[in-house]
Order: structure tokens, then sequence, then C-alpha cells
């Protein structure tokens, strides 16, 4: 089937058998989350539901769904991916297209407080939760902590991360959470990215809930990462993020933190997806190396 016949096929059953969704999900092939050397590479799409549909230069990279879920699909072939991570709307749409079998995939929880928005602290979860995630046999869960002690809100999302944190656990299904400490400027939220601040997110993020046996940490690449891995005992991934550094100190950095005690694999996405030269299966290829050795 092409690439063409595939999505016409997908808004069709979108249009006329959305129950189709379900059958694709109860249908798909399973893995255990960890196996192997114990290593997880995760193309990350969870991005557009936020409103975040910029890379680098150009606000829009992301918008063109149909683009969007080809990038995924490329990845998601390639040796040594073993999943995704993305939104109900992102895992519908690549379980119709059959791209999750023997995938692992983590359900991003999504949250409410869109950058630049008047409400941008307000990180109510408004994606999957704990029953949905095991209604629809997904291998994890995902959820952003940004923690501003400048602002009230940060209370209310502290208390509901922990109900979700002691759900996924009754539930045991694992549970990555990806800390901040973050504060206004200028209007806009900035994420500290210090070791120190770091530290203190991961501090605040492991002690949230009722049991942390399932609970992983999703971090950002930082300066003294030796230090700041010092300083959990969670299973934890790296995340990608936004960058303007070339592709080479990228990997490089990757390559570093990914050798540290504690450090399991990477969770990345618009870095690999849409790479400065647009070779989307060279940039997985090199990743995938760094995460699995070969």
């Amino acid at each position: 089937m092409s690439t063409a016949e595939a999505f016409a096929r997908l808004r069709e059953l979108r249009l006329s058998d959305p129950g189709a969704i379900r059958t694709a999900l109860d249908a798909r092939a399973r893995r255990p989350l960890v196996r192997g050397d114990g290593r997880l590479f995760i193309v990350a799409a969870d991005h557009p539901a936020r409103g975040a549909l910029g890379v680098r230069n150009d606000g829009m990279a992301m918008a063109d769904r149909y683009d969007l879920l080809e990038r995924l699909t490329l990845a998601l072939s390639r040796p040594g991916v073993d999943g995704v991570l993305g939104t109900p709307d992102i895992v519908e749409d690549l379980a119709l297209l059959g791209a999750l079998d023997g995938k692992v995939v983590v359900g991003s929880m999504n949250r409410g407080g869109l950058r630049g928005s008047v409400f941008e602290m307000d990180d109510r979860y408004t994606g999957y939760d704990v029953p949905a995630a095991m209604r629809d046999g997904l291998d994890a869960t995902k959820l952003l902590l940004r923690v501003n002690l400048e602002d009230q809100a940060t209370v209310r999302t502290l208390e509901r991360t922990a109900d979700a944190v002691t759900a996924a656990s009754s539930a045991r299904l694992p549970i990555m959470l990806e800390p901040f400490l973050s504060r206004w400027r200028d209007g806009r939220i900035v994420n500290d990215l210090t070791a120190d601040a770091v530290i203190t997110s991961i501090a605040i993020a492991s002690g949230l809930g009722a049991s942390s046996a399932y609970t992983w940490l999703k971090l950002p690449v930082v300066p003294e990462m030796d230090r700041v891995m010092k300083s959990t005992t969670l299973p934890t991934l790296l995340l990608g993020g936004d960058t303007d550094a070339a592709p080479e100190q990228t990997f490089e950095a990757w390559g570093a933190a990914l050798e540290l005690p504690g450090v399991h694999g990477l969770v990345v996405g618009r870095t690999l997806l849409y790479p400065p030269d647009g070779d989307v299966a060279a940039a997985v290829d090199i990743a995938a190396a760094l995460v699995h050795g070969h």
C-alpha cells in the first residue's frame, strides 16, 4: 500500500469506523518495556498538542500532520528504535497505520499550560490518564512537571501529579516525570537548566505520590550531568529538546550522558525528526547507535 493510500484509509476509518482505533490498539503486538540491554530509545511526538509546532527557525515545522506521520513511521522502522511517545491523536494515527507492532508506546498526559498563554503555569493534565493508558494497552505514561515557586498554580500541579503517580503505581504502570524548576521572565516561562536547579526538581518529583516504585525520570542534558545523576536512584531517560547546537555537539553530549550510571536511554523528537540536513533515517540511526551501542 502506498503512503497516499495508507493516509486515505486512515481518513476513511476516522470518518466511518472510529471503532477501528480500538481494534487496532487491542490487536497491537506488545513487547516488554525493558529488554535485552536494558536501554530504551523512544521517539517523542507530543509537541503538537502543546501548540509547540516550531523547530529551530521554522515556527510551523510540525504543522503538516501527514509529513509528521511519514517522519514518525520512518523513524519507527529503523533498527534500535524502541517506541514512541505521543498524545492520543498521534498514537491512534500510528495504530491505524500499523506502525506500533512490537514497539513501546508511551502516552503523554499533556499539559494545559500552553506556552505564551496567561494560564501557562496551570499545568492540569489534558491527555491520557492512567485508566485510559491501561484501556489502550500502553506501556508507560509521561507528564511534564514545571515547579514555579512564584506561581500559586504550581501547588495544584504538584497535587495532581502526586495523584497520577499514585494511580500509576497502583496500576503497575511506569510513569515518566519530566521535572523543571521554572520561573516567569519578561512575561514568559523559562526553565532553569543549571545542575542545582535540575537536582532540586528531581528531589521534588521523586517524592510525589504514595509510591515511587514505577516512577521514571526524563531529564535534560545539562552541565555537571554526573552530579545530577548522583541525586537519584530512579531509572532515567534523557530528553532532546529543540536546540540550535550543531548535530555533532548534540550527539557528543548525549553520548557522554548515556555513559552515566542510572541513564537508560533517550526520548528525543524534533532534533531527530527534523534534522538540519533533512535525513531523518541517518539522524535516528546515529542516536540508536549511541543508545544501543551498535
